[in-house]
């Protein structure tokens, strides 16, 4: 395909395709630079959004840098008491811990648009259209935008990868979750988090400014019937389990090593950025956005748009890096003949509760979590290290 029949045509610098955190983050960035940006959604904003809308200190540190605020102009919870549990165990309720904020996806994301829009980002939301990779187009109804690079941010279920690469995502790696929203709100009752809620997997609850979201979400595979494991969820906190539910595929830290082809980058959950450990993917969207518009930079600043791709791979080294601690950190707390050591040890360790929250709060990463652990565990470690 050269061109769309009787379409209009407009040509941009950089084309973004989806206007989440990493869409909108990466038309922030390009667009804050001076490049002409289209920013595409089929949806309108607000849209409803699976999410349990956790914002951690590492996200608001991307958040603060990319669109030079110090928190997003929406309704947030502040939290620093958090009660873990693992495999039915209470872990205890660690309190201090450096300021997580919950708010609600479809607020957050609004606003993350409308910052990216009134730095000159030009609004194509509330449209679908068809891509062209091969031209760097994207066909609307009616017109046709063309560009020399492309970023798809269009989330787990990525037309574009699937484009690309034959599908979105691997089905035997996809993580999957469910969530409800209780309406009424609960001051006093803490975050809450529950290792092993779903096999391979977790569930939260989350108090928000107008109720709760709770939830949980596993590695697809190896939960059968997911509903039911929400449901015993939702009677361990007492909890009616009428609550209308809704569902998402979760890109458990199932990441491409090249997210991308050609003159088209993959960021956010497209590009499979979510921890497996904690679920986040808002840092990660963030954070992605922006080195995938930094990447679109340089490579035209150069006038080479096709290195676009080797620069944004070269800057995803520290996520994928940390990504892949994380899975097998995953490995020590979900295998069975592992866990009861991982539950006495987050369990008894203040320094290993100290090095999960500052990884959280953006302050390290996994690296240092994992050698804490392993100087705790040798043997334990080692053994998951040869399995893998």
């Amino acid at each position: 395909m050269t061109s769309a029949i009787g379409a209009h045509t407009r040509h941009f610098d950089l084309i973004v395709i989806g206007a989440g955190p990493a869409g909108a983050a990466a038309a922030q960035t390009a667009a804050a630079s001076g490049l002409r940006v289209a920013l595409v959604d089929k949806r309108q904003f607000p849209r409803a959004k699976l999410c349990g809308g956790g914002i951690t200190g590492r996200a608001i540190g991307h958040y603060q840098r990319i669109f030079q605020g110090r928190l997003p102009d929406i309704p947030l919870v502040r939290c620093q008491e958090v009660a873990f549990f693992a495999f039915g165990e209470d872990l205890g309720l660690t309190k201090g811990v450096p300021p997580l904020y919950l708010g609600m996806r479809y607020a957050l994301d609004a606003a993350l648009v409308r910052q990216a829009l009134a730095s000159g980002a030009q609004d194509f939301t509330g449209q679908n259209g068809t891509l062209d990779p091969e031209n760097g187009a994207l066909d609307l109804n009616g017109t046709r935008l063309v560009a020399p690079l492309i970023i798809a941010a269009d989330g787990v279920n990525s037309p574009t990868a699937k484009l690309l690469f034959g599908q979105a995502f691997d089905r035997d790696k996809i993580g999957f979750a469910l969530e409800v929203e209780h309406p009424e709100p609960d001051p006093s009752a803490p975050l809450r988090i529950d290792f092993g809620a779903a096999k391979w997997g977790y569930g939260w609850r989350f108090p928000k400014a107008a109720g709760m979201t709770v939830g949980l979400g596993g590695v697809m595979s190896r939960n059968s019937d997911m509903k039911a494991a929400l449901a015993s969820y939702l009677d361990r906190l007492n909890l009616p389990s009428n609550l209308p539910v809704k569902g998402q595929f979760l890109p458990f830290g199932d990441f491409r090593n090249v997210p991308g082809r050609g003159r088209v980058l993959l960021a956010g959950d497209a590009a499979g950025l979510v921890d497996p450990i904690t679920g986040e993917g808002i840092g990660h969207a963030l954070h992605s956005g922006e080195l995938a518009a930094l990447a679109v930079i340089q490579a035209l600043s150069t006038n080479q748009p096709t290195r676009a791709l080797q620069l944004y791979c070269a800057g995803l080294r520290p996520i994928h890096k940390a990504l892949r601690h994380a899975r097998l950190l995953r490995n020590i707390m979900f295998r069975e003949r592992l866990r009861p050591a991982f539950v006495r040890s987050f369990r008894s360790s203040r320094t290993l509760r100290g090095e999960y929250f500052r990884m959280m709060s953006g302050e390290t990463e996994y690296g240092p979590l994992m050698r804490h652990m392993a100087t705790r565990l040798p043997g334990f470690v080692l053994r998951v290290l040869r399995e893998n």
